[in-house]
């Protein structure tokens, strides 16, 4: 997939005020409308226009493009990083239209069904204030335990001059103790204030997991990729485990092989039906980098040399 940029598509600077970007918008439709135009290739140059007016002219669309950096160029190779969009409030009221299915994979990539779906507030009432929603990021550790965070949000805004900025702000939020990915925290009266003397909307938060360098989530279940010796795996082994909540003692069986899984029952995220923990075994060679352990390996050979680990394979 190629990276687009919207700015060139559109001719204007990216600090462009949101009235440039219109009137760029309303030039170029007129020049590449498919009806009128006599240029060649107007009619997707005319959808190439389009699919950049649907970002541009939006501020919460603009700021979260706006996000990925201006080091990208068009035709590059791109995949958006996971989760580019964590730590922006919006109001959703700029979802896309029907017209989504005409865009390129690089819009749908950014503004597909994910991210119409995470920031759809609705539009607000007359006596209630809009709903606001975003996307944080926690540790899986926090989901065991529960914790108080202090989390910064951003939010596009415009000036009185059309151009587009970000506000900061600062809340304590408390994360519930067995929360998965997926979840929302609500956060009443912490969205747009009503006007008048109605009541203001709510901030909601969807719960993601940040990366962790030992365990993958799937629900409420927990994964761990466990290394072994050869001869752990071979003879068994009482071996130590980390989990988000400890260490554990497990007793690997004899014979294991890579690939072989040991569940810990209830032991992944908490909750009413609490998780298991998986673990996924992995047998890892010694290296042979010296005269002393070839000379192991070597032993090791001629002691199974009838052993052909390739013999399902007919070889």
């Amino acid at each position: 997939m190629q990276f687009k940029d919207y700015y060139k598509i559109m001719g204007v600077a990216r600090d462009a005020t949101q009235d440039e970007i219109k009137r760029a918008y309303r030039q170029l439709a007129r020049k590449y409308h498919p009806d009128v135009s006599k240029e060649s290739g107007a009619e997707e140059r005319f959808k190439e226009v389009g699919e950049a007016y649907e970002v541009l002219k939006d501020a919460e669309k603009r700021a979260a493009y706006d996000q990925l950096g201006a080091n990208w160029k068009t035709g590059q190779d791109f995949r958006p990083p996971p989760d580019w969009d964590a730590g922006f409030e919006f109001s959703g009221a700029g979802a896309t239209d029907g017209n989504a299915a005409e865009f390129s994979d690089f819009f749908s990539s950014l503004f597909g069904q994910g991210f119409n779906a995470r920031h759809a507030g609705g539009a607000a009432h007359q006596t209630h204030g809009e709903d606001r929603h975003a996307k944080i990021l926690i540790d899986v550790e926090d989901a065991y335990n529960g914790n108080t965070l202090t989390l910064t949000l951003q939010s596009p805004e415009v000036d009185m001059s059309g151009h587009l900025s970000m506000r900061e702000h600062k809340l304590n939020v408390t994360i519930p103790r067995g929360i998965h990915a997926g979840q929302h925290i609500r956060l009443t009266g912490q969205g747009v204030q009503a006007v008048g003397q109605g009541k203001p909307g709510d901030l909601y938060l969807e719960v993601e997991f940040r990366a962790h360098p030992f365990y993958r989530v799937e629900q409420r279940d927990i994964y761990l990729d466990l290394p072994l010796a050869p001869w752990e795996a071979a003879l068994g082994a009482t071996v130590k485990v980390p989990t988000p909540s400890g260490n554990v003692e497990l007793k690997v069986p004899a014979n294991s092989v890579t690939g072989g899984r040991l569940r810990l029952k209830g032991r992944g995220i908490p909750g009413s039906t609490p998780g298991d923990f998986y673990v996924i075994l992995q047998i890892v060679l010694p290296p042979a980098d010296s005269e002393t352990t070839q000379a192991h390996y070597r032993n090791l050979a001629k002691q199974f040399q009838t052993f052909n680990p390739r013999s399902k394979l007919g070889v």
